[in-house]
């Protein structure tokens, strides 16, 4: 199915906005018959808090996507994070109707409304660069931090965002006060993130513009250890946004290093180090 695609060069975008979507139904059909038209590969998430999108082709059919797409005043201007591969990283298609573009359960919880305040990743670095007394808070999943995070970066050790709002709360004591700037791969975790800790009484909460992806774009690999997990089959990227050698095990959805891709426990499509005690 890829094979097709081999010499092409394809653009990846992603880029989402939390903003009131009581229409959310109605969008369904027409962004469905557009993505079909321009043969566009991917995913888009409708919910009546956002939208959310990862898509794959051509320039000029991404292009023309985000023009018709800004149609809607709503979605002008969403910031997008871009790259380039020679191959569609995307198998299929997909719109689909969620109640969160991020899942956490909280119907409190606002990010349309209510979020903090927002820090560039030059602004962070120089903070960095300057020993500022700061915590930086990881809010992705544990297999995502193995793959690369950054320096010091307090890691919650959750398998899925619903499990952030639990594992922030130990930290109230020690961190109420002190400058907090949470990352996520391209920020959208972190919009709903401060909200959750301004909710639960955290008084110093930083959300990185752009996420990793946007840090690297802009200020490069500074203060990094490792790559960056990504959701296609690109599976990691580094500070330059290129490929790296990471898989991904068919059987658990772990990232594999080229180190554990030489293990025997790893079989293509069957196990890796990660399952091969769950599944025997």
């Amino acid at each position: 199915i890829l094979g097709q695609y081999m010499g092409e060069v394809i653009l990846n975008i992603a880029g989402y906005r939390f903003i009131d979507l009581p229409d959310r139904d109605d969008l369904h059909e027409p962004l469905k018959e557009l993505c079909a038209k321009l043969e566009l590969k991917g995913t888009i998430l409708l919910s009546l808090e956002g939208i959310n999108f990862f898509l794959a082709a051509s320039e000029p059919k991404i292009r023309q996507f985000i023009g018709e797409l800004e149609n809607d005043e709503r979605f002008a201007d969403i910031t997008l994070k871009e790259s380039y591969t020679d191959y569609q990283p995307f198998n299929r298609m997909n719109v689909r109707l969620k109640k969160e573009i991020i899942s956490v359960g909280m119907d409190e919880i606002q990010p349309a409304r209510f979020t903090g305040d927002e820090i560039t990743p030059t602004e962070f670095k120089k903070w960095l660069d300057e020993g500022k007394q700061v915590a930086v808070l990881d809010t992705r999943n544990d297999y995502e931090l193995r793959v690369g995070t950054f320096e010091n970066a307090i890691d919650l050790d959750i398998k899925s965002f619903r499990q952030f709002p639990k594992a922030t709360e130990p930290l109230l004591e020690e961190l109420e006060d002190t400058p907090i700037v949470m990352f996520c791969t391209g920020g959208i975790r972190c919009e709903k993130a401060s909200a959750i800790m301004l909710n639960q009484g955290f008084k110093n909460v930083y959300q990185l513009k752009g996420g990793i992806l946007g840090y690297f774009e802009e200020v490069g690999g500074d203060h990094w250890v490792g790559d960056c997990f990504v959701f296609d089959q690109r599976v990691s990227v580094n500070p330059q946004l290129e490929e790296t050698g990471f898989a991904q095990c068919f059987a658990c959805r772990e990232p594999i290093s080229q180190e554990e891709q030489k293990s025997p426990e790893y079989v293509v499509g069957e196990s890796c180090p990660y399952c091969i005690n769950k599944i025997q």
